[in-house]
């Protein structure tokens, strides 16, 4: 894709109200996970926390300076 219809299409949905640029949200994350990329990076994120990286609430709050 280039820059011009990148810059295009983010002109048009910064014109969208918050409830439609939303509903693209959700449309253009669904289209992601349906994906075979997408499928393959959620089943690596779930490999990944299954073999332990996981992070618990309290040390992500230290991580994010909250603690």
């Amino acid at each position: 894709m280039t820059a011009t219809a990148i810059l295009d299409i983010k002109q048009r949905l910064s014109k969208l109200s918050d409830a439609d640029r939303c509903m693209v949200s959700a449309y253009l994350l669904r289209l992601k996970h349906e994906s075979p990329a997408g499928r393959r990076e959620a089943m690596r994120t779930m490999r990944e926390m299954d073999a332990g990286k996981k992070v618990r609430l309290k040390n992500l709050a230290k991580q994010l300076g909250h603690a």
